[in-house]
């Protein structure tokens, strides 16, 4: 019995470990650069792109979602 809940424990731990460490990479994927040139934009994998009333960003690529100066 004592063997069971110490390896249900472990596992238990095994698996919060391995997903906070998932998002923690998540996380850091997500965060948008300061801001890019067009030209850094396209050489990273992107496209500028508007929205309105916020200007110009890159869409996609090394630089997704930062704005563009």
């Amino acid at each position: 019995m004592r063997i069971r809940r110490s390896l249900g424990l472990a596992i238990a731990t095994a698996t919060l470990t391995g997903l906070s460490l998932a998002g923690a990479a998540a996380a850091q994927v997500g965060t948008p650069h300061t801001s890019v040139t067009p030209d850094q934009c396209q050489q990273g994998g992107g496209t500028v792109s508007s929205r309105p009333y916020a200007g110009e960003y890159c869409s996609g690529g090394t630089y997704s979602n930062s704005p563009i100066t």
